[in-house]
């Protein structure tokens, strides 16, 4: 029957992906732990290779089988502790996850794997990998020559001199009369390193009188010193395989070795031989003769005897070796069940559930309002009880969503390695909060605004190692990326250490391109802000990496795309952040409804305080400013009405809905208050993406559109407007 594995491609490129960024991260711990590096991060480097070949395998793609197969046989090496953390190594593997993650690309685009320039990279790269293992380059018009396998000299001392692998032979009666000469095979397995000590056995040898001169009577008991593996041993017999009985015993000094190699296994490998087969310590004809055993000859009492108590007393494995096996075994059926509780599900698969979900919050709207206009107790009863059903639906399907920034943060390692050694300066990342939560979605789009500003706080930040010692500064420059939950939204920051912003230069510079009048007073954060706008920069020279202008205004407008803010503070030679505020999902959020003149608005619930009555006295004393006293504090407001130049009624009692974003208040007067509202999000069009104050629509339970409010815009727009009167007050 033939099998289509082509549909399991694209997870193969899923996975491939994810076991290369794992294998790179561990390649920069590597390089900042250096000797002291855990065993457990060079294991994990050896499983993702192996991993990536073994799949790849399965597919035929052999340009990815070979390539990633001598990066596996260096990185074996390394956890051998054969060679060490030293020179170029560490660089030489990133560059080779590069080429890996060039192919898989290539992959997906469906483009040949093998061409000219892919070639040469791959030959490249393959060359400076075989100097760690000992292989010379092969010279131009050279053919391979068979290798063979050199042994230490015996000179040593002590247990050394007895470290010998054991071979207990013994050849079957028909070797002779099929044509092989035990004694050839004998000559061959000296090739494979030095015969230290051959004992003849003729315990089978019969009298004289009953003796067949072409039957074979012959065994030994060889001590073989040699560098080669079990399974080349064993495949010296190969020609009299079935006419032997053969056992091989490692030196003792390979025990630790194998026990160490069962301590490392990882994958689908749950079986007690295929355990010990792939620690190397059993090979493939031992597995299927003991195999044939356990049928053949089986426990009569407890029906099939144990496999490794037949290896055991069969003298293929040690009891020791078998126990770390069964261990190893137990471990790793408990990891695949595990493993087992997740399901991997494709985006598209998520994103459709997600929107159905959204389909159902509005049906479900419009029911209960048929209910509550019905005047039936019991239906009203009935919908309400499914509108609660629908809300953890709701909140169930978006977490399904929701996912660790932590992923997207930890790319960033390697971004800053080889930014720092571009820029020549000491930079140390430091993250916290990895484990924050938040929508795909906004996950995916955050990153290229993530590399902007990462990459400027390298570059215009973080001065030279020279200028920060001279400023009193640690000669190694710090950036830090951190995550929180604040009012129901996500914040991200992005902080250096670094030299700050140049207060006088950005103003400087702004008054130069016409952004701000000569004389003009501006707040420190307004001077900031002017950071964001269009082509705006400080640098006095064009780098690959900044100085254009093209940057920051890019990070707003991605970032406002995503429904969020972004904020930068600096204080000059002190460093600086720069604050994104993000929603946690972009698909269905709580709402609080609200009414102006014969129009419905949507107030994110997560960002209400509180809604006061707007009363006339209330008016009276506001008089023709826009600001009210809240218990002492000065309270900025707008009035929708006149946001949105809406006409029909004015309500002799108004509301304030007091909102609040990044710790700033602001009140929006509304004509009624409707209540909570599950909002499914809509975009809005192009020809809307210029309004100020809406960030998106969604739809009622009666077929009508309500605009949702962007209240980080309108608290901006109180504040702006409270601060121009308070200006004019103190001028007046």
């Amino acid at each position: 029957m033939n099998v289509d594995i082509s549909s399991a491609l694209p997870e193969f490129i899923a996975e491939s992906r994810m076991l290369l960024q794992d294998l790179e991260a561990s390649l920069l711990r590597l390089e900042n732990d250096g000797a002291s590096a855990d065993a457990d991060t060079v294991n994990a480097m050896f499983r993702a290779a192996h991993t990536i070949k073994g799949s790849a395998g399965v597919f035929g793609l052999e340009p990815i089988v070979k390539f990633t197969h001598v990066m596996e046989n260096v990185l074996d090496k390394l956890r051998e502790n054969t060679i060490s953390i030293a020179g170029d190594l560490v660089n030489t593997l990133l560059v080779c996850c590069d080429h890996l993650n060039g192919l898989i690309d290539a992959l997906e685009k469906h483009e040949e794997l093998s061409n000219a320039a892919l070639d040469a990279r791959a030959l490249e790269l393959t060359t400076r990998l075989r100097v760690y293992l000992g292989e010379a380059p092969p010279g131009k018009g050279t053919l391979p020559v068979e290798q063979t396998v050199t042994v230490e000299s015996s000179g040593g001392s002590g247990s050394e001199e007895h470290d010998y692998w054991h071979l207990s032979l013994r050849f079957g009666r028909d070797t002779l009369r099929n044509g092989m000469d035990p004694l050839s095979f004998i000559r061959y397995l000296g090739t494979l390193g030095e015969i230290a000590q051959m004992t003849t056995l003729l315990d089978e040898l019969p009298a004289a009188a009953d003796m067949d001169a072409e039957s074979c009577y012959l065994g030994f008991e060889i001590d073989l010193r040699s560098a080669a593996d079990k399974q080349t041993i064993e495949s010296a017999f190969e020609f009299v395989r079935d006419d032997i009985t053969l056992r091989i015993l490692p030196p003792p000094s390979h025990l630790a070795r194998y026990l160490e190699r069962i301590k490392n296994l990882n994958g689908d490998i749950d079986r007690l031989g295929d355990i010990l087969r792939e620690s190397g310590i059993l090979t493939n004809n031992e597995l299927d003769d003991a195999l044939k055993f356990q049928e053949t000859a089986p426990n009569p009492a407890t029906g099939k005897s144990p496999l490794g108590e037949i290896l055991v007393s069969q003298g293929m494995v040690q009891q020791p070796v078998v126990s770390a096996a069964l261990d190893k075994q137990k471990q790793l059926r408990e990891h695949k069940a595990q493993e087992a509780r997740f399901v991997r599900v494709h985006a598209d698969k998520l994103d459709a559930l997600i929107n159905l979900v959204g389909e159902l919050v509005i049906s479900s709207a419009s029911t209960a309002l048929l209910a509550q206009k019905a005047g039936d107790a019991r239906l009203h009863e009935s919908t309400h009880v499914m509108s609660r059903l629908v809300e953890e639906i709701r909140d169930g399907a978006l977490h399904l969503r929701m996912v660790e920034i932590g992923d997207t943060f930890n790319r960033f390692t390697r971004v800053v390695r080889d930014v720092s050694k571009e820029l020549g300066k000491n930079i140390e990342l430091l993250i916290s909060g990895a484990d924050t939560e938040l929508d795909k979605t906004v996950v995916e789009k955050i990153g290229d605004p993530l590399m902007h500003l990462v990459r400027n706080a390298m570059d215009h930040g973080i001065e030279s190692a020279a200028t920060r010692a001279a400023c009193g500064k640690p000669a190694k420059g710090t950036l830090r990326l951190n995550a929180h939950h604040d009012s129901g939204s996500i914040v991200i920051e992005v902080s250096d250490d670094g030299g700050g912003l140049p207060r006088d230069k950005i103003l400087r510079k702004a008054v130069e391109r016409g952004l701000v009048a000569e004389g003009q007073s501006l707040t420190d954060q307004e001077i900031c802000n002017l950071i964001f706008e269009p082509g705006f920069s400080t640098a006095a020279a064009v780098t690959n990496l900044s100085g254009r202008g093209v940057g920051m205004d890019v990070v707003r407008r991605n970032i406002q795309a995503l429904r969020g803010t972004v904020e930068i503070h600096g204080e000059e030679g002190r460093g600086t952040t720069v604050r994104i505020r993000l929603p946690l999902t972009l698909a269905i959020i709580d709402g609080f409804l609200v009414g102006v003149a014969t129009s419905c608005y949507v107030v994110p619930l997560d960002m209400v305080v509180e809604c006061l009555e707007l009363s006339p006295q209330h008016l009276q004393e506001t008089g023709d400013h826009n600001y009210v006293n809240l218990r002492g504090e000065v309270l900025p407001f707008i009035r929708l009405r006149e946001q949105f130049a809406l006409t029909g009624e004015t309500r002799r009692r108004a509301s304030i809905v007091v909102v609040q974003h990044a710790g700033h208040k602001a009140g929006l007067v509304v004509d009624e208050l409707l209540g909570e509202f599950q909002t499914v999000i809509k975009p809005l069009a192009n020809l809307f993406n210029r309004v100020k104050g809406v960030s998106g629509s969604t739809i009622l339970g009666t077929g009508e559109v309500a605009l949702i409010l962007d209240v980080p815009a309108l608290i901006q727009q109180a504040a702006a407007a409270h601060g121009k009167d308070a200006r004019r007050q103190r001028v007046a």
